[in-house]
Formats: C-alpha cells, structure tokens, sequence
C-alpha cells in the first residue's frame, strides 16, 4: 500500500499525463460547466486515485479502457467501487469509446445523476453505467 504522500504525487503526475478520453471528458467537467458542479479530477480519496470527482454530490467518475474488460481488471473494479461506495459515493463508469464517440450522451447521463437529490446515504448505481449509445449492450 502506498503512504498519503506517495498517492498525492502520483495523482498529481496523472493530471499532467491525462489520456485523450480524460481531457475529452475535462473540457466538458471543468470550471462548472456540466450543471454548475465542482469536479476535481485525479482526485486522491482513501487509497484511491479517482479520475473525477464532485465532492457535494459524492460523486465519482470513473473511464474504462479496453484493459478493464479483462477478468482481474474487472475484479478490482468491483473490489474499488465497494470500498467507494461504502464511503457512500456513487460511482459512474463509462467506456473511452463511449466518452469519444456520445459525448452528450454520457453528459446528459452525468446531468441526470447530478439532478438527484443529494440524501445522506445516496443509492449507489451499479459498477458501470448503462452505456449512452442508442443500440449499444
């Protein structure tokens, strides 16, 4: 396990070396564009490295690549959004693709989460959201 420090600068070297789906999807989060809500991105939370995150809503999103589809991958997703969620965040997952190719999908999904009411114990969704594209499984 890496100490507080060592996660602070790694999410940090993260910000600086953003994937193309991250900066995609920043453009739209960042400066309260999508709904007035504060994003952080890269955000440490726990032993975690969050790719976004909207502390007053508890809310985390999270992009897939192709990697995320393999067993162990998938594993500890499942392993990761448990322990969020026990901290009483939701979590939203998206595939890269669908951030590049439905972009106002996946924001108008974002939009309807963060339109929830905010309760003290919110219900989480599953490990990922249901995919934005129109014929899409």
């Amino acid at each position: 396990m890496k100490n507080d420090k060592n996660l602070g600068n790694l999410a940090k070297n993260l910000r600086k070396k953003a994937t193309d789906t991250e900066k995609v999807l920043w453009y739209h989060l960042s400066n309260r564009n999508l709904e007035g809500a504060k994003f952080r991105r890269s955000q440490q939370i726990g032993n975690y490295i969050v790719d976004f995150m909207c502390f007053e809503k508890k809310l985390i999103i999270e992009l897939d690549g192709g990697q995320h589809n393999e067993i162990s991958e998938k594993l500890k997703d499942e392993k990761r959004t448990l322990a969020l969620k026990k901290k009483h965040y939701k979590v939203l997952r998206y595939w890269d693709n669908d951030v590049l190719q439905n972009i106002d999908g996946v924001l108008e999904n974002i939009r309807q989460v963060l339109a929830q009411e905010n309760h003290p114990h919110p219900p989480c969704t599953e490990c990922r959201a249901p995919s934005p594209v129109k014929g899409e499984e």
